[in-house]
Formats: C-alpha cells, structure tokens, sequence
C-alpha cells in the first residue's frame, strides 16, 4: 500500500532526473571546444545565439527545476494528505506529466538549436561560420521556429493546466 501513496512523486521525481540527463548532454555541447564550431563561441557572439542561451536557461528551470518541484505537489496529495490518484484524476496526472514534458522539451530544444544554427550562420567564415548579418539570420534560418516553439508551449501549458486541475480535484476529495 505504501508503494502506491507516492506514486506521481516519483514519476515527476524521474521525469526530472531524465530532463536531468539531457541537460548534462547539453552543457557538454555547449562546452566542448572541439565541435567545428564551439556552442561557447555562438553564445559570446550574443544575437541568434540569445535563444541558445535563453532555451538552455528555460530547459534547466522549467524542464528540470519545475518538474522536481512539482512532485512535491503531488508529495503532498498523495502522501501529506493521503488522496490517491485515481480514476479521473489519474488521467489528468498523465495529462500532466506527459504533455507538460514534451512542451518544455519540444519548444526549448528548438530554441537552442535555432540558437545555435543562427549563431553558427552569423559568425565570421574565418572561424567556420557563415558570415550572415542578423537579417539574412533571421530570414534564411529563425523565421521558422517562432511557430513550432510557440505550439510547443501550448502543449505544455495544456499539461500544466490538466495537473493543476487534477491537483484541484484529489485535493478536494473526501
């Protein structure tokens, strides 16, 4: 019985250790200096490699961060009060877990990769960019990405609004 007490805590408990690992593969991308073009150089050049930053920066406090905290959301449901979820409420929890962490993973892996393939463009050709100024920047490469990351969002925001229900709902059972 005790195993199923805290049974989303540890699903979002896991869900961030694996967000974890995929931020530890980032930052090892961002620091190696033996890619072509190092991720480091696209950040100090500052412009399109902005949304690297800002991606990465989104990625660690929402995708990581967000999601360990809120087990403890569902820590103090399942445990604290002692409401399990179950039948709807359940549903919603997967809702949660699942649309949330692939709207967060979605929309910031694509702002890193936009980052970094508008940074690469953007740099001189002496250090194996493309020697684009910020309009050709935006134009041949960024133009494309606002959309998928803004629908990327939306799906997490869905995930988020289906936990917060089922949060309202299990926290207000009898």
């Amino acid at each position: 019985m005790q195993e199923s007490k805290g049974k989303w805590t540890g699903r979002f408990i896991w869900a961030s250790v694996i967000e974890g690992l995929f931020g530890v593969i980032w930052t090892l991308f961002i620091t190696n200096p033996f890619v072509s073009v190092s991720a480091s150089r696209v950040l100090a050049e500052g412009g399109a490699g902005s949304w690297l930053f800002t991606g990465y920066s989104l990625f660690l406090t929402v995708g990581v961060a967000a999601v360990a905290v809120t087990a403890m959301f569902y820590h103090y449901i399942e445990s604290v009060q002692g409401k399990p979820y179950r039948g709807v409420t359940n549903y919603l929890a997967w809702g949660h877990i699942i649309l949330m962490n692939v709207g967060v993973m979605g929309a910031t892996f694509l702002m890193m990769w936009a980052g970094y393939a508008g940074g690469v463009a953007s740099l001189p050709t002496t250090v194996g960019g493309g020697g684009l100024n910020p309009g050709q920047v935006h134009e041949q490469i960024l133009h494309v990405y606002p959309e998928p990351i803004f629908y990327f969002v939306l799906i997490a925001v869905l995930g988020v609004l289906m936990g917060g229900l089922g949060y309202v709902i299990a926290g207000r059972r009898k």
